[in-house]
């Protein structure tokens, strides 16, 4: 095979949209690689859903509003002495391992480093999430069946 004989083969493929060409002759092996208009290689995006806040509206008055901004700076103080447990994954939030079975923890439970709290579903994958401290559940944050994302807070624990 000569020079031209490679040049009209590389014009040929390229004009007939297919991606690769391998050719083997005797003990000439070519491979002809071209990049189709219609077979341009896909980028995916991966973004994350921003989390709907709780919104507050303060009252009219100045006096009044000054009242409850006081008590929810207090709560987060609160919040503060807890450890919070966060989602290591996306995916839907089952606090049962099956629908006839107990919930893995209460708010109220004790739980040990190592306990299972939580499965995380996600492409068809469950996934148990086991609490990374000793404490006491305060509060469960999310809705069973419901859909999580990465990092987002599930439990809160009192490690005292």
């Amino acid at each position: 095979m000569d020079l031209k004989e490679i040049q009209n083969l590389i014009k040929f493929v390229s004009n007939s949209g297919v991606a690769e060409v391998k050719l083997e002759t005797g003990d000439i092996k070519i491979t002809i690689k071209t990049t189709v208009e219609g077979n341009t290689p896909e980028i995916t995006y991966v973004q994350q859903a921003p989390v709907a806040q709780p919104v507050t509206v303060a009252a009219p008055a100045a006096p009044v509003a000054a009242a409850p901004s006081t008590p929810s700076a207090q709560s987060v103080d609160d919040n503060s002495k807890y450890v919070t447990i966060k989602s290591p994954m996306i995916g839907t939030f089952y606090r049962k391992p099956s629908p006839d079975k107990p919930v893995f923890a209460e708010v109220g439970s004790s739980i040990q480093k190592g306990d299972t709290l939580c499965i995380i579903e996600a492409m068809k994958l469950f996934n148990e999430i086991e609490s990374e401290v000793s404490g006491k559940i305060v509060k469960i944050l999310v809705d069973d069946m419901s859909p999580v994302e990465f990092d987002q807070p599930l439990f809160l624990v009192d490690p005292s």
